[in-house]
């Protein structure tokens, strides 16, 4: 599998965030976009050299979605797993941003850039070391568990209300805190072609916590093998329960009709895949969805996800302490309507059924 992904997409018209009448854009005609509701996540297998904004809007148009947000961005130069939420998806997305993610990227040793990936400027040129298995094995070790990293300044964190990529664009450096990150699995390979010989670019393999960069990983291992480092290439091939084999690409989902795309939404409830299952009758959903908490025989969880059992229907998140189901993020009952009607609520859901009360 290439780690840098294929290019689709890339030429693709990109999509505005609201009605349009007929009229002038990328030198066609175009007719009005009427939005309408729309709910669910897509699993979008990002393209390369677009922006997740840009991939964001472009299926909002083809969706004709009213509502929409991401859960998590990637950088122009990676591609892979992007989930997209509509509607009432997006009240739930800030739970997936704490979800690990998993990531292949191309390191090219013995180069350092201003940006730690291909786009930025050379800054440094090494000569690589002669490495062997055992040399990348104790480097490996050194980064797994919990390692800190400092924030590269290309990055979206903020600093005093800025982006440090503003910053770094206007050539100001400013001082940073180093992050405590967790890195769960890492494999380091050598990522020659067959028969070339090269010992210089290595292929990377991470599981890693949220948070976690992976430009500056790549720069440490380059510094700790005594060359530097810069990725080439990256792609994220799941983040939670999300893999890049269930997403679909822009390609792909222009060339459907309208009803086959939102065949591949999948439920709001996908979102709250980590989180157990609580199931109301009518009389304790109707008070939950007006905010009153309930007691039940529940163990305390920070996070549960609360259905309706009558109509099957999500109603929102809560937690659970001392016996009390206590409301988080609800649902509205045109949503909830929503979803009923165009079946949304009734696909196959991804959360844990657990205790249940009647």
């Amino acid at each position: 599998m290439s780690t840098a992904g294929p290019s689709q997409g890339a030429k693709a018209p990109l999509g505005g965030s609201g009605p349009r009448a007929a009229g002038e854009r990328g030198g066609q005609i175009h007719a009005r976009v009427v939005r309408r509701p729309v709910h669910g996540v897509l699993l979008l297998d990002k393209p390369l050299l677009l922006s997740s904004n840009q991939v964001l809007q472009r299926a909002k148009w083809l969706l004709r979605a009213e509502k929409a947000g991401h859960t998590g961005t990637l950088d122009p130069l990676a591609t892979g797993v992007l989930p997209l939420c509509f509607g009432a998806a997006t009240k739930f997305s800030g739970l997936h941003l704490n979800a690990d993610k998993s990531y292949e990227a191309v390191l090219q040793l013995g180069v350092r850039t201003s940006t730690g990936d291909r786009e930025g400027e050379v800054l440094e040129r090494a000569p690589v070391p002669a490495l062997d298995a055992r040399q990348l094995e104790r480097v490996r070790g050194c980064f797994l568990g919990t390692i800190e990293q400092l924030p590269p300044m290309h990055s979206a964190l903020k600093k005093d209300g800025r982006a440090l990529y503003e910053y770094a664009r206007a050539g100001i450096e400013v001082t940073r805190s180093p992050r405590r990150v967790q890195i769960h699995e890492l494999s380091l390979s050598w990522a020659s072609q067959e028969g070339d010989g090269r010992r210089d670019r290595l292929r990377l393999a991470v599981r890693c916590s949220k948070g976690t960069y992976i430009r500056t990983l790549g720069e440490d291992i380059g510094a700790a093998l005594g060359c530097g480092a810069h990725l080439t290439a990256l792609r994220r091939v799941a983040t939670g329960p999300f893999r890049q084999e269930n997403c679909i690409t822009l390609e792909q989902l222009e060339a459907l009709d309208e009803g086959a795309r939102m065949a591949c939404l999948l439920p709001p409830q996908a979102l709250l895949a980590a989180c157990p299952r609580i199931e109301l009758e009518a009389e304790d959903a109707g008070r939950f969805l007006s905010g009153l908490r309930r007691r039940g025989p529940w163990i305390d969880a920070p996070c549960v996800a609360v259905f309706g059992r009558t109509p099957p229907a999500l109603l929102g998140t809560a937690h659970t302490k001392a016996g009390e189901l206590i409301p988080g993020r609800l649902l509205n009952p045109n949503e909830i309507r929503q979803m009923l009607d165009t079946g949304g609520q009734l696909a196959p859901d991804h959360c844990q059924q657990t205790e249940t009360t009647a």
